[in-house]
């Protein structure tokens, strides 16, 4: 390797760090941001905001979309939307370092589902990733009673992680023959025709009211979410791994959750007890087991897998 090209990766692998300290960080955020912001207008403004952002920094390949990237880029966008509505809606009842965690999990969900749905086949290290990730997860989000104690906000982010996954493997298809800053910039846009939708019922029905209240959290949680963590976070990604192998990658993007802990930890003093630990640390190796040896390893906040995104990195517009 040249010195150049060595150049080029440690600046690529320095920006998956920064972009993955920005996802982790934006656990909290949120987290603080929907104390103030119902769930649904949050995601509204969050993913209009970065619509509209990518469709300006990309508006050169928007007349070029075709009905087959419109309709891939909307079915990503159903399980993003869905996804994120489930993890926003459980991070109000439950704690950034363990909606952080619980998200992660979603790249264990990959290989099972694919085994379940798409015929898949499960090798020795999903059985592993998974049986640790289980019991991570039982650690984690029961407090010490029995099974059924599980919180609603750890629930609703399992779910969440469900449908993260469901899009990862969605995106793996569709990256191979479309482009990928369409796909980003369609998903985006379709989740946030879905949050101004629901934002609309909910309103409408009674079930949840739109509220805001104006001030620091409010506006630099759907600022920091929408420039940074998605925007930007997905231009630098698609950027970063054209010139890093998936395994750097893979690693980067398991401290997501770490970051999100840490974050957690200084902002908020929140701290894990023992069992809580002891589950996240289960988690995290899961994750990294399911990253590296996974069929589709991704970040949950990534607008495709990783090993999708080198293989169709010429398919980019």
């Amino acid at each position: 390797m040249s010195a150049e090209e060595h150049g080029r990766r440690l600046r690529a692998d320095l920006a998956l760090a920064l972009v993955t300290c920005f996802w982790g960080v934006t656990f909290v955020t949120v987290k603080s941001a929907v104390s103030n912001v119902s769930v649904f207008l949050f995601l509204a403004l969050r993913f209009v905001l970065a619509a509209v952002i990518l469709g300006a920094l990309h508006f050169h390949a928007l007349p070029q979309l075709r009905k087959k990237e419109l309709l891939a880029g909307a079915r990503l966008g159903l399980f993003m939307f869905l996804g994120y509505a489930f993890q926003t809606s459980g991070l109000v009842y439950t704690t950034p370092a363990k909606s952080a965690f619980l998200t992660g999990s979603c790249v264990v969900f990959v290989p099972i589902l694919l085994a379940l749905f798409w015929r898949g086949r499960l090798g020795l290290w999903t059985y592993a990733s998974s049986a640790a990730a289980l019991a991570g997860l039982y650690l984690l989000t029961v407090p010490g009673g029995p099974a059924w104690t599980l919180q609603p906000g750890d629930l609703l982010t399992l779910i969440g992680a469900v449908l993260f996954a469901v899009h990862i493997i969605l995106a793996g298809q569709y990256t191979r023959s479309h482009s990928l800053v369409a796909l980003s910039f369609l998903q985006c846009a379709t989740t946030a025709l879905l949050a101004v939708a629901f934002c609309g019922l909910g309103a409408a029905s009674g079930w949840q009211p739109l509220r805001f209240v104006p001030g620091w959290p409010s506006y630099s949680g759907i600022v920091i979410t929408a420039v940074f963590a998605t925007a930007a976070g997905f231009t630098i990604q698609l950027w970063a791994q054209r010139y890093t192998p998936p395994s750097h990658a893979a690693v980067l993007f398991t401290l997501e959750p770490v970051f999100a802990a840490v974050t957690s930890y200084l902002v908020m003093g929140e701290r894990l007890g023992r069992r809580s630990l002891l589950g996240a640390a289960l988690i995290g190796v899961a994750i990294l087991v399911a990253e590296l040896k996974g069929p589709a390893p991704a970040a949950p906040e990534s607008p495709q897998p990783i090993s999708a995104a080198v293989d169709s990195r010429n398919t980019s517009g």
